[in-house]
């Protein structure tokens, strides 16, 4: 059973910089396109970046490219959201996903997800 464990929130200024993890476990890491999610309180999940089962193809959303970079170890079984000049906006639980022969789209139904972490970005 694929199991997904996010690391790295807390608590940051707007301007700062965190560093997302994912620890992937109970399955073959190579085979899954990975994605990472938010959401606020009183809003909807969104998307905010994904990568491909290489790690060579990657998406974000308009409103954190730029600020943003995701990557993966498939080595270490991990994929990375390096989020930078973090913004109030960017407050949020985030969530890690895996879809199995996923290409990391916003559009792939991803069929895991991690338990979430905060981030909290305060002015």
């Amino acid at each position: 059973q694929v199991q997904l464990v996010e690391s790295g929130g807390g608590l940051v200024q707007a301007g700062g910089s965190l560093r997302l993890s994912c620890a992937f476990f109970g399955g073959t890491f190579r085979l899954f396109g990975m994605g990472w999610f938010r959401q606020a309180p009183g809003k909807e999940r969104e998307f905010v970046s994904g990568l491909s089962r290489s790690g060579e193809t990657t998406y974000y959303d308009d409103s954190v490219k730029g600020r943003f970079t995701i990557s993966r170890d498939n080595a270490k079984d991990t994929v990375t959201l390096q989020m930078n000049s973090l913004k109030r906006e960017d407050t949020a639980v985030y969530y890690c996903a895996a879809k199995f022969l996923g290409s990391g789209t916003p559009g792939d139904e991803y069929g895991y997800w991690g338990q979430g972490t905060q981030v909290t970005v305060s002015s």
